[in-house]
């Protein structure tokens, strides 16, 4: 903390070498090390501030992703940090308790920043959730599980796509915090796990070995009403999910990903979706401390204080192409979409290519209203900042945009395949108070 309250974080993006495999050192970038990011924690209500600082050869920027907070602070590419130089973002912390993350952001070149190691965990407290009978000591029976995929050639990263695969890199193997064949001790009957698909282009359906069950408390912007118990969650590229596990003592369980429930054949062979990984075990200790049974009721508000379709005083479709949405591949200079302060919109996700792709919209949590006209399932029904729009299909999610305005600069909605992003597919939209119109927007801005 500084002299004025303000929560105070450092990060330096530099580059550096990983000893992933024994004797082996590969190129590698990271904040405050060689690789990844350290967790950042606070608290509803919180001022903060992160001094960014870039150390690397280029310019890159730090998108606080799922964050509620002013478009000059978000991080997008209209914020690029340039080599050598420093960007201090400051705001207060107004959202409920939830799993969020940081990682790059820049125009054309995310796949490249965050494949190299630029991306770690930013978690969210409030005084709901610290009342909780959660899991919730971390590193100990409250885990972040950042999971990435990855090729080696030689000492280095692969970064090449696989043959006739359109939806970006797909690597041969998984690691958990940059760690290759990963295992957590278990020392309490229940382990809460913070899954982040942390991946670039590959869709993770997470279950356990033995089909153990777990219960789904969280989805990307925070706590479920309830909980939910289940033994798969599916996760594309940025989402994330709570789980609590119940363990027995020393078992041994093994948190996989599944081949993909969607999909036609030819996109799951190509692009990822036949694939199967252990991706984290679990060692639990012949003896255990007690947990507390997961709650039965978990947010405060079981509306999650998200927008219902019928408050929604426009609607908006967004056909979503590898070359771009709507027709248009992304303009660092084109506001595409100008929506009012403190109104609630229905956006309708098409999907009519061939290939899977998600949707990320930044600063604000909506609701899914529907997959295909039929109710979402357990794990779309939470607050939500990215989603799963599969082949052929059509999602819609209700988003109030509650500021602050600023018609000058714009937040991104895109999809979160980051070849996809890169290419173009990727829009830009301004927050403006009442009767105002978007501002003009520069093709290019950094520190």
């Amino acid at each position: 903390m500084d002299r004025d309250g303000t929560r105070v974080f450092d990060l330096r993006m530099r580059a550096g070498t990983t000893e992933f495999r024994k004797g082996v050192a590969t190129p590698t970038w990271g904040f405050n090390g060689s690789h990844l990011g350290p967790t950042l924690r606070a608290k509803r209500g919180e001022r903060v501030a992160v001094r960014v600082r870039n150390a690397l050869d280029e310019a890159s920027s730090v998108h606080w992703h799922g964050m509620h907070l002013p478009a000059a602070m978000d991080g997008g590419p209209h914020q690029t940090v340039a080599a050598g130089s420093a960007w201090t973002p400051r705001w207060t912390v107004d959202q409920p308790a939830a799993t969020l993350w940081y990682h790059p952001h820049p125009h054309g070149a995310t796949e490249r920043h965050v494949r190299r190691g630029l991306a770690g965990m930013f978690l969210l407290d409030d005084e709901d959730s610290e009342r909780l009978k959660l899991p919730k000591t971390y590193g100990v029976d409250d885990l972040p599980v950042m999971v990435q995929d990855v090729t080696f050639d030689g000492a280095e990263f692969d970064h090449g796509h696989r043959f006739l695969a359109n939806s970006g890199f797909l690597g041969e193997r998984t690691m958990v915090n940059g760690t290759l064949d990963p295992y957590a001790e278990v020392r309490d009957e229940r382990v809460r796990l913070r899954l982040l698909n942390a991946s670039t282009a590959r869709i993770y359906t997470f279950g356990f070995a033995d089909d153990h069950p777990f219960a789904l408390v969280g989805t990307d912007g925070g706590l479920l009403p309830e909980p939910a118990s289940m033994d798969r969650v599916q996760l594309s590229p940025g989402e994330r999910a709570e789980i609590v596990v119940t363990v027995r003592p020393g078992e041994r369980t093994v948190l996989r990903s599944y081949p993909w429930r969607q999909g036609n054949g030819w996109e799951r062979r190509v692009d990822g979706g036949d694939d199967s990984f252990d991706v984290l075990q679990l060692r639990a200790a012949e003896r255990l401390r007690p947990s507390p049974a997961v709650p039965a009721r978990l947010a405060a508000d079981p509306g999650l204080g998200l927008p219902e379709a019928g408050d929604a005083v426009r609607t908006r479709h967004f056909e979503l192409r590898r070359s771009g949405i709507n027709g248009r591949p992304m303009a660092m200079d084109r506001i595409d979409q100008t929506v009012t302060r403190g109104t609630t919109e229905v956006w309708t996700l098409r999907n009519g290519g061939d290939m899977t792709h998600n949707f990320h919209v930044h600063d604000v949590q909506f609701r899914v209203l529907d997959v295909d006209g039929k109710r979402p399932e357990r794990a779309l029904r939470g607050r939500k900042d990215t989603v799963a729009v599969p082949t052929g299909s059509t999602v819609r999610i209700a988003l109030r945009f509650d500021g602050p305005p600023d018609p000058d600069i714009p937040y991104m909605y895109h999809c979160h395949l980051l070849s996809h992003e890169d290419l173009g597919m990727m829009g830009q939209f301004v927050v403006v108070e009442k009767g105002r119109r978007a501002g003009a927007v520069p093709d290019h801005a950094g520190h």
